[in-house]
């Protein structure tokens, strides 16, 4: 009987052992944080889900979302920021000053758009997003659209600029 308790012993001091010594799921992915978002960054690539691309006519209200591939977004911790178009067949260059945030609680993005002499505090129009990831270097917002009786998604792929 002595010998059963003490292969019992043995047995659950290793399982708690390897137990602890397993990686946890959540260690693998890294958190959203707010220093993985400020910076300069590359807007390379827009994709869809959910949603074909034909029937995509504008984003953020400027015009076709083609304009957009190239653009640079200037994201500073305080929240000021900009993005710029660069131009091209169909598209005007232009840069927009925005004021942004980021919840990692919530893992959204948004920004409003500011025209010269408004306070971003008295802007109550904007853009509110998902923050699929980022990790300092690259980073995924998906921008929601209804398509029929469902939520698609414009998917805006981002590289940090280099400096």
């Amino acid at each position: 009987m002595k010998r059963i308790f003490l292969i019992a012993a043995i047995f659950c001091s290793a399982l708690m052992v390897l137990q602890g010594c397993s990686p946890k799921g959540a260690a693998t992915t890294q958190p959203l944080k707010r220093g993985n978002i400020t910076g300069n960054w590359v807007l390379n690539d827009i994709t869809f889900e959910g949603i074909p691309q034909s029937s995509v006519k504008s984003l953020f209200g400027e015009g076709s979302y083609t304009c957009f591939v190239g653009s640079t977004w200037r994201l500073t911790n305080s929240g000021n920021g900009s993005y710029s178009l660069p131009g091209g067949t169909g598209c005007a260059a232009k840069t927009q000053t925005i004021y942004w945030s980021a919840s990692t609680k919530e893992d959204t993005f948004q920004f409003k758009k500011i025209y010269e002499g408004d306070k971003p505090k008295n802007v109550t129009e904007g853009y509110r997003m998902l923050l699929a990831s980022t990790n300092g270097e690259n980073m995924v917002i998906k921008t929601p659209v209804e398509y029929g009786s469902a939520t698609a998604y414009i998917v805006l792929n981002f590289n940090k600029a280099a400096k």
